[in-house]
């Protein structure tokens, strides 16, 4: 008989956040360093990235970023698709989804995404880019999260489905389902916000432990 799990507890977050907090702390540097000291190319290879794991996993998102990598910057929809063949749940789609994206950045920044980034006023309003910006594919809200965390930008909660499952159980949300709208993702948001008060908790590390809780990993 499976053994039924016990329930999620802010003390069980804050004892799993002690243990891990020195790992959590090292994999949010890395993200900061990438900011820092990384060019636009590595940015762009970070969108893509999550043009990845969008719908799938973050493990199918790192194969399939090391299977395109040399073709990021000028491989055709055809080769970046059978670069993706085996690597990724949806091949075409996700290479149509680099060209396409790829082509209005180039047109619309040279593919300069740092200093786009930087032009925005507030962290909302460049979150909302990435997403309203029908000509980039690929990225809602939490994707659009994932990428602007994963090149080291605070402040955005990456409502995936381990995370929504957590405040679920935790009796902060009534369902785990994903918000389907800007209105309800800022709410969900605002809530995880108020957890990292409660547990005091950094936001931003409270995201990564709730993630390895769940998964018993720290990726990205």
């Amino acid at each position: 008989m499976k053994k039924e799990q016990e329930p999620l507890t802010i003390e069980k977050i804050k004892r799993a956040y002690g243990e891990r907090r020195d790992e959590i702390r090292a994999r949010l540097a890395e993200f900061e360093d990438i900011w820092k000291s990384e060019s636009d190319e590595r940015l762009w290879e970070e969108m893509v990235f999550c043009f990845f794991t969008g719908g799938c996993s973050a493990k199918m998102g790192l194969r399939s970023i090391d299977a395109v990598r040399p073709l990021l910057l000028s491989g055709t929809h055809e080769q970046l698709m059978n670069a993706l063949v085996g690597k990724h749940r949806y091949p075409r789609a996700r290479a149509g989804y680099i060209v396409a994206s790829r082509d209005f950045l180039q047109q619309n920044c040279n593919l300069q995404l740092r200093g786009k980034l930087e032009s925005f006023e507030n962290s909302l309003e460049r979150r909302d880019w990435l997403v309203r910006e029908k000509r980039i594919k690929g990225l809602g809200y939490k994707e659009a999260s994932h990428f602007l965390r994963n090149i080291g930008m605070k402040g955005y909660a990456i409502l995936d489905k381990h995370i929504l499952r957590s405040l679920a159980e935790l009796k902060i949300i009534d369902d785990p389902k994903p918000p389907n709208t800007r209105l309800k993702y800022l709410t969900i948001e605002e809530k995880l916000k108020n957890l990292a008060l409660l547990s005091e908790i950094d936001f931003d590390e409270l995201d990564l432990v709730l993630w390895s809780m769940k998964t018993g990993e720290i990726l990205k």
